[in-house]
């Protein structure tokens, strides 16, 4: 018997943007409970996104993270023996964990000497569309797209 969901818990806003959305990714950006290290991080990213393109550098990141954010995705299903990946619609907070996820995973295997221009780098080319996180996110629709023959399999 599976047990009740958990709840979610609350996120206080950050003090400079005074966003949910910041706070959360500030949290997966943070190593090792090191949490202003991780602020100055990304509020340094801001700041040169702001820099490089000209346009506010929350609202690039606000761009990045919707263009990143999955629709559907590929989850397993066993059947008869056979495990088969079911294309799924995906909840409204999995779309922003996994967003958040694959923004900070691309950050850090970028090749830039500094935490600060890889996830600036990332951030940019996320909101145009470009960069790793977003061919992730290709890739999990390209997947979903394939299978999409065992919809019919969907609990």
């Amino acid at each position: 018997m599976r047990r009740r969901r958990a709840l979610e818990r609350e996120v206080s806003a950050d003090y400079k943007y005074h966003s949910e959305l910041v706070t959360k990714f500030i949290n997966n950006l943070m190593k090792k409970g090191k949490k202003s290290v991780a602020e100055k991080i990304f509020y340094e990213a801001v700041d040169l996104i702001t820099e490089r393109t000209g346009k506010e550098g929350i609202d690039v990141f606000n761009q990045a993270i919707n263009n990143v954010k999955p629709m559907v995705e590929v989850r397993p299903k066993r059947l008869g023996g056979q495990t088969y990946q079911v294309p799924m619609e995906v909840r409204p907070s999995r779309k922003l964990s996994l967003a958040i996820k694959w923004l900070v995973e691309a950050a850090r295997s970028r090749g830039e000497y500094l935490m600060k221009d890889r996830l600036c780098n990332e951030l940019i080319a996320a909101s145009r569309k470009e960069g790793n996180a977003f061919k992730k996110k290709e890739d999990t629709h390209r997947m979903a797209e394939a299978n999409k023959a065992f919809a019919y399999f969907g609990w």
